[in-house]
This record gives C-alpha cells, sequence and structure tokens, in this order.
C-alpha cells in the first residue's frame, strides 16, 4: 500500500505541476509602437494621407509601372535574380522546419528489428556457475526485437514554443524575400529611368554639338573676312571639344548601366533595348500614401523586423522551460528469448515495460540559467531592431515625398530656364553676326542651353525615381 501510495503522490503532484504551467502560459504581443497620425508632408502636395483611399503600397507593382520595356524588364528580375531566388529558397528550407516542429509532441517510435547475442562468461565467475547450473552449458545467447516508445509532456510550453519559434523564422523568410522583390523591383525601375536619362543626355550633347559647329563654321568665315580674330575660333573650339570629351563618358555610363540592369534580370550583360523617351515618361499615378500604421503589414522588412521580435519570445519561453522538471514517459515492448528457436514463440517470448520519469536540471543550472539571461536580451535587441526599422521607415517616406516636391519645383523653374536659354542662344546669334554682340555671348549662351537642358533632364530623372522611392518605402512591389 505504501508503494502505491507513493506512486499516487507522484503523479499527483505531475498533474499539479501540468495544471499550473497551463496557468502561466504568457501569449505574444506585438510591439508597443509610437507612430505619428500621418507623414510629416511639408511639401502639401496633393496626395492623401488616409487608410480610406487605396494607397500606392496596395497597387500591383504591374499597374504601378506601365512602359512594356520596363515591364518586361521587371517581370524578367523577378524570374531570374539569382538573390531572389537564394531568398525563395530559404523560405523552402525554413517551411520544412517548420513542418518537422509540428511533429514536436507526437511521440518518438523506435523499432529494433533484430538484435541477437552471446556472452560466454568466466567459469570461476558468479555468472559462469549460475550459467552453467541453470542452461547447463558456458555461454548465454539472447534474442530480441523491440518496440521503443517515448513522450516528453509539454508541461511548460517548450515543445509549443519550438513550433511558434519555428513559425515565426518560417513567416520572416517570407518577408525577407519580399523585400528582396520590393527592392529588386525599385533597383530595376530606377536603372532603366536613369537610363533614359543618359540616352536623353546623349541626345541633347549631340543636338548641342551640332549647334556649337555651326556657330564653329560662323565665326571661322568671320575670322577669315577679318571681322573676329582667332581668338574667337579658338574658344569655339575649346567649348567643341569640352562638349566631344562628354560624348564618350556618357556612352561608357549607358554601358554600365545596361550591363548593371542585365545581372539585376538575371542575364548576361548586354545591350537593352528600348523604345521610350525620357520625355515621354510619366509619373505614375496614386492617390494616396496611406498612414504609417500601415506600414506594419505592408512593409515586408517591418514586417520581418516584428517577426524577429515574437520569435525572440518564444526563444526566452523555450530557455525558461529548459530550467523547469522535464515528464518523460517511455514504453518498450517486443520478443525475448534467449534460446533461438523460441524467439517467435508467442506469448511465451512476449515482454513489456514503461517508465515515467520528472528530472530536474541540477549541475547544468547556471548553463541554463545564462542561456535564459542571453535569451531576454535578444529579445530586446529584437525590439529596439523593430522599433528601428519603422523609424527608417517612416523617414524614407518622409524624405521621397520632400524629394518629390522638391523635383516639381525645380522641373517648373528649370522648364522656364531651358525655354530662356534656347532664346538667348537665337538672340546671341543674330547679334553677333550683327556685330552687336561677341563671341563669348554666343559660348555662353550656348553652354548655358546645354547645361539647363542636362539638368531637366536630370530633374527629370529624380522625380521618376523619387516615386519608385516612395512605392518601395511605403512597401510596394510584392503583390
Amino acid at each position: 500500500m505504501n508503494f502505491n501510495t507513493r506512486l499516487y503522490t507522484n503523479f499527483a503532484a505531475a498533474g499539479i505541476l501540468l495544471s499550473f504551467a497551463s496557468c502561466k502560459t504568457v501569449k505574444y504581443q506585438q510591439p508597443a509602437t509610437d507612430l505619428p497620425d500621418s507623414f510629416r508632408n511639408n511639401t502639401q502636395i496633393e496626395v492623401v494621407q488616409d487608410s480610406a483611399s487605396t494607397g500606392i503600397a496596395k497597387i500591383p507593382y504591374r499597374q504601378f509601372f506601365t512602359d512594356p520595356v520596363l515591364l518586361s524588364l521587371i517581370e524578367s528580375g523577378v524570374a531570374k535574380n539569382n538573390d531572389l531566388q537564394v531568398a525563395i529558397k530559404q523560405i523552402e528550407i525554413t517551411s520544412l522546419s517548420y513542418k518537422q516542429s509540428k511533429w514536436g509532441n507526437v511521440p518518438t517510435v523506435n523499432l529494433n528489428i533484430a538484435n541477437a547475442s552471446i556472452n560466454r562468461p568466466s567459469d570461476n565467475s558468479l555468472n559462469g556457475l549460475t550459467t552453467s547450473q541453470f542452461l547447463g552449458q558456458k555461454y548465454v545467447e539472447d534474442y530480441s526485437s523491440t518496440v521503443t516508445i517515448g513522450w516528453e509532456a509539454d508541461i511548460w510550453g517548450k515543445i509549443s514554443g519550438r513550433k511558434e519559434a519555428s513559425l515565426a523564422s518560417y513567416l520572416q523568410t517570407q518577408e525577407a524575400a519580399k523585400a528582396v522583390q520590393t527592392r529588386l523591383i525599385s533597383q530595376i525601375a530606377q536603372g532603366y529611368y536613369n537610363l533614359l536619362m543618359l540616352d536623353n543626355q546623349l541626345d541633347i550633347t549631340h543636338k548641342n554639338l551640332e549647334l556649337v559647329d555651326k556657330t564653329l563654321k560662323m565665326i571661322t568665315k568671320q575670322q577669315e573676312l577679318g571681322i573676329t580674330t582667332s581668338l574667337s575660333v579658338e574658344q569655339q573650339e575649346n567649348s567643341r571639344d569640352q562638349i566631344l570629351v562628354t560624348i564618350p563618358m556618357i556612352e561608357q555610363s549607358i554601358t554600365i548601366q545596361e550591363n548593371a540592369l542585365s545581372i539585376l534580370t538575371g542575364k548576361m550583360p548586354a545591350e537593352i533595348m528600348r523604345t521610350s523617351k525620357l520625355s515621354e515618361m510619366t509619373t505614375p499615378a496614386y492617390q494616396s500614401v496611406g498612414i504609417p500604421s500601415e506600414m506594419l503589414s505592408y512593409r515586408p522588412d517591418v514586417k520581418s523586423s516584428e517577426l524577429a521580435v515574437r520569435r525572440a519570445f518564444y526563444n526566452v519561453k523555450v530557455s525558461k522551460a529548459n530550467m523547469y522538471p522535464a515528464l518523460n514517459i517511455t514504453a518498450q515492448g517486443g520478443l525475448n528469448a534467449f534460446n533461438f528457436k523460441n524467439w517467435f514463440e508467442i506469448p511465451g517470448s512476449l515482454f513489456g515495460t514503461a517508465l515515467g520519469s520528472l528530472t530536474q536540471p541540477l549541475l547544468n543550472g547556471k548553463q541554463l540559467k545564462t542561456q535564459y539571461e542571453q535569451s531576454k536580451l535578444a529579445m530586446e535587441q529584437s525590439e529596439l531592431n523593430f522599433k528601428q526599422s519603422l523609424l527608417n521607415a517612416v523617414g524614407e517616406v518622409s524624405n521621397a515625398l520632400a524629394n518629390i516636391e522638391s523635383a516639381d519645383k525645380r522641373e517648373v523653374i528649370t522648364k522656364d530656364l531651358v525655354i530662356r536659354s534656347d532664346k538667348a542662344v537665337t538672340t546671341s546669334t543674330k547679334l553677333f553676326q550683327q556685330d552687336m554682340a561677341t563671341y563669348l555671348d554666343v559660348i555662353v549662351a550656348q553652354n548655358n542651353k546645354l547645361q539647363a537642358e542636362l539638368g531637366l533632364a536630370n530633374i527629370k530623372q529624380q522625380k521618376l525615381n523619387s516615386v519608385v522611392d516612395l512605392y518601395r518605402a511605403l512597401g510596394g512591389g510584392w503583390q
């Protein structure tokens, strides 16, 4: 009776532990965020900042970008870019780990199909004397086939914590792949716009070179007639050479940009055929940038940072549970005989054992305590990283909005500057022909025209890139 009483007491204690553990279960909660109601937008650009309108981040990239050549490059990048494919493979790896973690609370079952042994004890040993007396031989045979079952009760949520941590890792790799895709799409789009800008600059340079050559012929003719000096011819030749030297540089930049785009799209460096001009490109349409809190749902790197906090939370839970007693139940059964001919004799060779154990770590308690404290610090780090990712995200959106406004204002001013510069070239040329202006006036006017046109092309590209930055900063591109 005393033995039975102790046995029942142990099982009762285990039951109390299970009940206590279930009461102490703490669920994960997303870290508190202190986000503004709207993005900083001193620009007052005509963009709605609310959650009711369709935000720019919610627009699929196939609708956001309309240029067929650009869309073809993006589709190729999404399908073939090696960095993105690596991220997708990582999803597959963590998916297998998560599926495996689902079996954490399932009993382990091992089958030992056959195990045969023979032992010949010493004649002068107790085992040798006993073997000779009972078996009539000097050796002992043993034959067995066994099934072993083991199961650990999830008293403190250790197994479920591992499962949740594995799930968070799996989801985090999904968001990481989305982040790679959004970054890839923005890089391809901005690279394409830069390529069109370089094309435009090359075209502007060639046109201005024709204008300078035309003026040079006029000045040379005047020098031959003695109207002007050789200095004016030399100055105009210098202006022509300064333009000429920029052409190989622009062509070099075009080749480098084509190579970069080819690599981004998963192809060997090659020429990229294009049919559009920078002047034909329009800013992708959008009505709303949404509100900062939406980035928790749409921006992949922010979601990834939050999932890192979630994973760290469950790692803390697991490391804490490792310090508590573990309840293990094992059972073994099968066939066992000391004579081969009786090995598979049923039911005579059947046997079975069962064991329940409640084990508490002792000597390694300090090590487990250290691991627990380290996991808590790691969680605090992940929370700080999450908060920093939010700050960076809101800052990037605000910067993109400021860049768009600045580009809009500069574009208006520079367009007028181009018109006036073109008019100044015409006026200075006519006045020079009438001997009412110097050749320096013509050179300055032509140089101002060139710089104004190049500047306008650069502003156009910056504006397009800023909208792409806004799209990526808000989390667009993975849909």
